[in-house]
């Protein structure tokens, strides 16, 4: 039968040692299609063909997909942490029922390493699969009335023809949504989550280089041999009503004062609240100064400014950034 385009999937499996293939466990629940980045190079010569003859070469291979933009949600947004950030471990939140996945990026530190997946993709036609699949960059965006969005870039060894595990699962999810947000900034010398910003913060978008790069060497075979963080840069651009935080926000970046932003999006409350968490969550801490913002936008005859902030650590804070993720998963499926 041909392929039929609501029969596509995406299945992902944790691998216990990254690049030997696991089984699927889980359905991403998402949009996306696996790219075979194998490159077939005619050598050029001179042999007296005006032709040219098929003489060919592959000199690596190279898997990648790209996660398309969906709607984030708590339960599988650590899946692109744990591929991009640092491979996680939940922690129960007290006597709650919620459970804390927390992913510090790397400050002057090569110790962290993320967890490698297996992804299977394709149709009722065929499935394509590949090993060690770790995350190069992604992206978290939102605005007022609407879901945040997550998207990611997943880069692996090789494309291999196969069939679907029957072993994953479709999991229940929950979307972040951006009204259910808010937002802080405080000086570096206060403390995440000090000072919240009303009635102000209209958007966002979080881009992440998470630093993680394969590194191909000698090796005895044409696919990478392992991963090496060469370090994360982190941008944050949110837009501001145009009002007294924008005007103090926009002076601190003329005075290159350092911030501490903090965002914090609530999900549904849990069944007993904890130590930390009475919701579902998705925390963003984020230290840094202000890099630019932008001439003054018109939204429906609205003012409002957008700035771009870039994550640095900070000595005063001894901070730099990370996410945190509260849900109800003693461990990622």
């Amino acid at each position: 039968m041909a392929g039929i385009r609501k029969l596509r999937k995406i299945q992902l499996g944790r691998e216990t040692t990254a690049g030997t293939n696991v089984s699927a466990s889980t359905i991403w629940r998402g949009t996306g299609v696996i790219d075979d980045n194998l490159e077939v190079i005619f050598v050029e010569e001179d042999v007296g063909y005006k032709s040219g003859v098929d003489r060919t070469m592959i000199p690596k291979v190279e898997a990648m997909l790209e996660l398309e933009e969906t709607p984030a949600t708590f339960e599988q947004l650590p899946h692109i942490l744990d591929m991009g950030v640092e491979a996680a471990t939940a922690s129960a939140d007290g006597s709650g029922s919620a459970y804390i996945y927390n992913y510090p990026f790397a400050e002057n530190t090569d110790t962290q390493t993320v967890k490698s997946y297996s992804i299977e993709g394709g149709d009722n036609t065929q499935e394509e699969e590949f090993s060690y699949g770790f995350c190069t960059g992604f992206n978290l965006s939102g605005a007022a009335g609407e879901a945040v969005t997550m998207s990611a870039t997943v880069v692996g060894r090789q494309v291999s023809a196969d069939t679907f595990s029957s072993t994953a699962t479709l999991p229940t999810v929950e979307e972040v949504l951006f009204s259910k947000g808010k937002l802080y900034i405080d000086d570096s010398d206060g403390a995440f989550g000090g000072t919240q910003k009303t009635s102000t913060f209209r958007d966002f978008n979080l881009e992440v280089d998470t630093g993680w790069r394969a590194v191909y060497t000698g090796d005895g075979e044409l696919y990478f041999t392992f991963l090496k963080n060469v370090g994360a840069e982190i941008t944050l651009d949110i837009t501001f009503e145009h009002d007294s935080t924008a005007v103090a926000e926009i002076a601190n970046w003329r005075a290159e004062t350092a911030r501490l932003i903090r965002l914090d999006f609530l999900g549904s409350t849990v069944t007993t609240a904890g130590t930390s968490y009475g919701t579902k969550a998705l925390r963003i801490d984020l230290a840094g100064k202000w890099e630019s913002f932008e001439p003054l936008d018109d939204t429906d005859g609205n003012d409002t400014v957008t700035g771009t902030f870039r994550s640095r650590y900070n000595s005063t804070a001894s901070e730099f950034a990370i996410i945190r993720v509260a849900n109800l998963l003693a461990s990622l499926p």
